[in-house]
């Protein structure tokens, strides 16, 4: 056994920890911890009261054990007692036995609590930061409930010594991560950003932490942190590093302050102040400048710290994408870290060029080192630098360099790592569909892309061109010729034998006087694969088969033969059974101008977006967005360019990712739709499948109104945690609601979900649920460009005297929205009499500089708050004669604007919020209904009469209510839904 020192202050437990050391056997050591827990055990149940040095050596062998995984369950009391001590090391291992071993639920947290809250109080620099280390290590919600207060004013005190003040900070971001809502916001706000002015840096270091963390969710309670922040950025970037001797790291200074201040500056849109600006600019360019000059050191340490503060000033620069010297200066550095021998570095300069490329001030800068890219695809022995590789040559992809990065991934695709093939396949395909310079060049790519690499590629390539040739009459004898060519291989994959069956059976006419490709030949070739394809791929070469007859009449008896054949009469598959005898019997017994009506080629298919950039986005996941976003440039493209099938009618068409919520994207033919991924924004919030729902799914009534507590009156704004600016704008701050505003409106009159607004820009989505005179609404802002929106501004505004009859509580939304991505905002409802016109929702930020501005219509109408009710005839007679005031009824006679569908009018009636009352109406073509309009003041009831007469295509809708206005509107806006 080692010798013990004379000097160590817990000999007693050098020496148990020495004897498990020496122990031969996990017997031997299970002995001896149970040998020691009974002596302990003993010690503390003794007559003779132990002092402060035996319960720390004691203490310290119980976490001891602990730690090497054996279970204790006594000592903490001892521990807890500990705290009281005034000595220094007795106090630190209660503290630090606590901290291990007690857990949140434990009995004796008040007592914990009330010790910690003694040192807190103490003004003990010592104790109290050991209480403060406490707190984080434990980070309970228990302890943020208990000390969330009390550490902000710990924080900015100004007797607090600095040692204090950098624990607090730390301490508050630990309960701030783990609990947002305990960390009450108020006057130390103000004061925290003055800590990044402190002399001492490890209080600003601590400071920039918390002050990072809290202004995303607060931006604008932290905007003076900006200049600060730059004012001590300049000073570290411009001092040598003798200068900060005690924070200077191989001759950088202050490298982790620096790069947690260049994240701060992240935070934030560029300075609007001009001084500071500049004075920030100059920061990155003597950053970019040092970059270049010789290494000080030759340790990894100091090239480390260097290129951290580096990489982290380009995402800063990029971030800001307002400096064209300063991004093509950072496209140019990076260029150097391409070739560079460490792997590491290489793969950071890969991954920040891919979002310079998405710049229109530095993508020409980055396409002047393609080769050096297109080189790192083929040579680079790390898969995840080539993957890289592959993002960024995506990224800088545009006409002018198209052919070349498509056919080096070609290229590179038949050696491709089987993790990123499916990943290069769908970039490839997105490519030669945004720049192809003719279809024929575009439907070679694919047809090589199934031929490379035909198991990666997925259903929603080989439609997308089955799409795009049948909307294009220039191409479709082309893509005959070439399919027919390319299912000549001796071994050819199924997704070609898909696409040529399609092809062939719609075009295959256009290469038939070929003798090379008669229509016997077409037929034979496509049979030969028919019985090596699985069932879905036989299914459609049926089709196609059928399709020969109308095409080819002399092939009729040939097919007529297979389609006879018992492998298919009787499959075993009944969808192949069920094609066979239908195929064969329409051949049989149809005529010649049936035949050609039934299969007349098919319709171009309806504008829709391409499918294979949002799977793209799936793959890549939420952060990959702005990657993939090509909006930036070639937004003129009225080829098949940019994803959307091209009309005359798409020249203004935006890029392929703008439709954020995925709703005008029909699924391909003969599949199911595909599950919406979460990623895309809206789609999932407007899917009916229960997981797509949010919080706010369909509840039990007593659920939904526990759950959503009405707003007062007087102070709508009164129960939020964090409510939102407090007045609406004034009357003359706000523009006259959009021209189609009242046409938007009255599209969720009888529905909940949908889209409410988008342009170019922005797309605004509605999800709502309503109970008795509660409702909340979820609002969707999503980015459809590249660029992101500063200032995002989204206020309800109360016209006239709505305020007094509708009380609507807002929750503050992301002051930035990125480009691709989307912001929340819940609203509260309450109806509290009433109302006639809806509220308006105001939507401002600023876009490339520019302000913009919208105002539209709410979708809250009074029939939002009907709850329906059901009554016998008898009782319906009855009311409806009590509501015979000639005020009391309203009734309109109207001109059918759609077509008079019964199951339609029957779901717009319910959506509208009344119930329908069966065997009311003597006439069973009309429709009754009943509900009670709530209301906080009062209920309005309301029976409602419609009269549809389909010969003269017109309506008479009757409604009688108690009070005379509700009539009035409610007819009107019901009247417009048919």
């Amino acid at each position: 056994m080692p010798a013990v020192s004379k000097g160590d202050g817990m000999r007693g437990l050098a020496v148990f920890i020495s004897d498990i050391r020496n122990c031969k056997s996990k017997e031997a050591e299970i002995k001896r911890i149970n040998k020691e827990l009974a002596n302990i055990r003993s010690k503390f149940k003794g007559d003779k009261a132990l002092d402060g040095y035996s319960k720390k050596k004691y203490v310290c062998k119980l976490l001891f054990i602990f730690l090497l995984g054996h279970d204790i369950d006594f000592g903490h009391m001892e521990a807890v007692n500990l705290l009281s001590s005034n000595k220094y090391t007795e106090k630190q291992i209660g503290y630090l036995f606590i901290s291990v071993l007690v857990n949140s639920n434990s009995e004796l947290i008040r007592l914990i609590n009330n010790a910690i809250k003694n040192d807190l109080a103490s003004r003990n620099p010592t104790s109290m930061c050991l209480a403060l280390h406490c707190i984080a290590n434990v980070g309970s919600r228990e302890m943020g409930e208990a000390f969330a207060a009390d550490i902000p004013r710990i924080l900015v005190a100004g007797d607090s010594m600095d040692s204090v003040k950098q624990s607090a900070a730390l301490c508050l971001l630990r309960l701030y991560k783990a609990s947002p809502d305990l960390v009450p916001m108020g006057e130390w706000t103000a004061r925290v950003v003055h800590l990044l002015n402190d002399q001492h840096m490890g209080v600003v270091t601590a400071a920039v932490s918390l002050i990072t963390c809290l202004c995303k969710k607060n931006p604008d309670d932290f905007k003076t942190c900006i200049s600060l922040a730059v004012s001590r950025l300049s000073r570290i970037v411009s001092s040598a590093s003798t200068d900060l001797q005690d924070y200077t790291y191989y001759f950088v200074p202050a490298p982790w302050l620096s790069v947690k201040l260049l994240r701060l500056l992240q935070c934030y849109p560029p300075p609007e102040d001009a001084a500071v600006k500049g004075r920030l600019v100059e920061c990155l360019e003597t950053v970019l400048n040092k970059a270049q000059e010789p290494p000080k050191s030759k340790k990894v340490q100091h090239s480390n710290a260097k290129n951290a503060i580096l990489f982290e000033t380009i995402s800063l620069i990029i971030h800001y994408d307002s400096e064209p010297n300063l991004l093509v200066r950072a496209c140019n550095q990076l260029g150097q870290f391409l070739q560079h021998r460490e792997t590491n570095l290489r793969y950071l300069a890969l991954e920040s060029m891919c979002t310079l490329a998405s710049s229109e001030f530095s993508h020409e800068a980055v396409k002047t080192h393609i080769d050096t890219v297109i080189n790192a695809l083929k040579t680079e022995r790390d898969v995840s630098v080539r993957q890289r590789a592959a993002d960024l040559l995506y990224a800088m992809c545009d006409r002018s360099n198209a052919k070349q990065i498509v056919s080096e991934m070609l290229r590179y695709l038949e050696t491709a790592d089987y993790a990123i093939r499916e990943e290069i396949v769908l970039k490839v395909a997105i490519l030669a569909e945004k720049y192809a310079v003719d279809y024929s060049w575009y439907v070679d790519t694919i047809l090589n892309l199934i031929r490379i690499a035909g198991d990666y590629v997925s259903e929603e390539v080989w439609y997308r061109v089955l799409q795009i040739v049948t909307n294009r009459d220039d191409v479709q004898g082309y893509a005959a010729k070439t399919v027919f060519e390319a299912l000549q291989a001796p071994a050819c994959h199924e997704n070609m034998v898909k696409v040529g069956g399609y092809i062939l059976g719609e075009f295959g006419n256009l290469i038939a006087g070929d003798p090379r490709s008669s229509p016997p030949v077409q037929f034979s070739l496509l049979h030969s694969k028919f019985h090596l394809c699985s069932v879905a791929t036989r299914a459609l070469l049926l089709s196609t088969y059928i399709k020969f007859i109308n095409l080819f009449p002399e092939t009729k008896a040939t097919i007529q033969g297979v389609l006879r054949a018992g492998s298919q009469l009787r499959n075993a598959d009944v969808e192949l059974q069920q094609r066979a005898v239908e195929y064969l019997t329409l051949s049989s017994v149809a005529s010649t101008d049936v035949l050609a009506t039934v299969l007349e080629e098919m319709p171009p298919f309806p504008e829709r977006e391409s499918s294979i950039l949002a799977k793209l986005k799936r793959k890549k996941g939420p952060g990959a967005a702005s990657g993939l976003d090509d909006g930036r440039r070639d937004a003129s493209n009225n080829d098949i360019n940019g994803g959307v099938e091209p009309t005359a009618s798409t020249l203004s068409t935006p890029s392929p990712s703008a439709d954020l919520l995925g709703l005008r994207a029909a699924p391909p033919p003969a599949t199911a739709p595909a599950p919406a991924s979460a990623g895309n924004l809206l789609v999932d919030v407007f899917s009916d499948s229960p997981a797509a729902q949010p919080s706010l799914g369909p509840t039990p009534e007593e659920a939904f109104l526990s759950e959503l507590e009405p707003p007062a009156p007087e102070s709508p704004m009164g129960l939020l945690a964090d409510p939102a600016p407090v007045a609406d704008p004034g009357p003359e701050d706000i523009g006259p609601p959009i021209p189609e505003a009242d046409e938007l409106l009255n599209k969720f009159v009888c529905k909940n979900n949908g889209v409410l607004f988008e342009n170019q820009l922005l797309q605004i989505g509605v999800k709502s649920e309503f109970r008795q005179n509660l409702g909340r609404m979820y609002l969707f802002y999503g980015n459809k460009t590249s660029m992101q929106f500063q200032n995002f501004a989204p206020t309800v505004v109360h016209p006239g005297d709505l305020q007094t009859q509708l009380a609507v509580q807002t929750k503050r939304v992301a002051t930035q929205v990125d480009g691709g991505a989307q912001v929340q905002q819940v609203l509260n409802i309450e109806c509290l009499r009433d109302f006639l016109t809806p509220p308006l929702l105001l939507v401002r930020f600023r876009y490339g500089g520019a302000p913009q501005s919208l105002t539209l219509k709410l979708p809250v109408t009074i029939n939002k708050f009907f709850q329906p009710t059901e009554m016998a005839a008898q009782d319906f007679f009855q009311r409806w004669k009590q509501l015979s005031l000639p005020l009391q009824e309203a009734q309109k006679i109207f001109k059918a604007n759609h077509p008079m569908d019964a199951e339609v009018t029957k779901a717009k009636l319910l959506g509208f919020g009344s119930a329908l009352l069966d065997n009311v109406d003597p006439n069973p073509e009309n429709f009754v209904g009943a509900g009670i309009i709530q209301t906080k003041a009062l209920q309005v009831g309301c029976l409602l009469r419609l009269e549809p007469n389909a010969q003269a295509q017109m309506y008479r809708l009757t409604l009688r209510t108690s009070k005379e206005p509700v009539s009035r509107h409610l007819c009107e806006l019901l009247a417009q839904q048919f």
